[in-house]
């Protein structure tokens, strides 16, 4: 694999494009398991305005999934299918909740704010990797999209204790 030299923000810094790919597969990985589970929030919960965040931030994820497989392509890389074994227990974990009849708004918001706290630490720790200029964009601004989704899902989730 090619290395990049005084690609990242440290002037004569060498990035192990390996590397890089590492960290664009790990947040892959991530988007994935965003989209998944928005999507098994989206199918049990019952609120329609629920059903169309959930819906709309699974259709970010997978925007930026694809993003992000695209990219670790241009830089001679495989992108890596699926999610990871924690998104699909934590899916697995809404499912149950809705067959068991926990699916109401607010136990859907606190599942999805879980996750959303997982993707904004896997976000925090990919920006303090040796990323190049144009992934180190690329990663500051989806981090910024996952900080967002995680802000509003936790003011509807406060929202729906306040109601409660």
């Amino acid at each position: 694999m090619p290395t990049y030299t005084n690609a990242s923000s440290t002037p004569g810094t060498t990035v192990d494009t390996d590397d890089v790919i590492d960290v664009l597969n790990d947040l892959l990985e991530n988007a994935r398991d965003g989209e998944y589970g928005f999507k098994a929030c989206a199918d049990e919960v019952e609120s329609a305005q629920l059903k169309q965040v959930f819906g709309d931030r699974a259709t970010q994820c997978a925007s930026a999934a694809n993003e992000l497989a695209q990219t670790i392509r241009r830089l001679g890389g495989k992108a890596d299918d699926g999610g990871s074994v924690s998104g699909a227990m934590h899916r697995g974990w809404v499912h149950v909740k809705g067959t068991l009849g926990a699916d109401s708004a607010l136990s859907m918001l606190e599942e999805c704010e879980r996750g959303e706290d997982a993707a904004v630490a896997r976000y925090r720790k990919a920006l303090k990797a040796t990323l190049p200029p144009d992934v180190l964009a690329l990663v500051q601004r989806q981090a910024e999209g996952a900080q967002r989704n995680h802000d509003q899902i936790k003011l509807l989730r406060d929202q729906m204790r306040n109601k409660a």
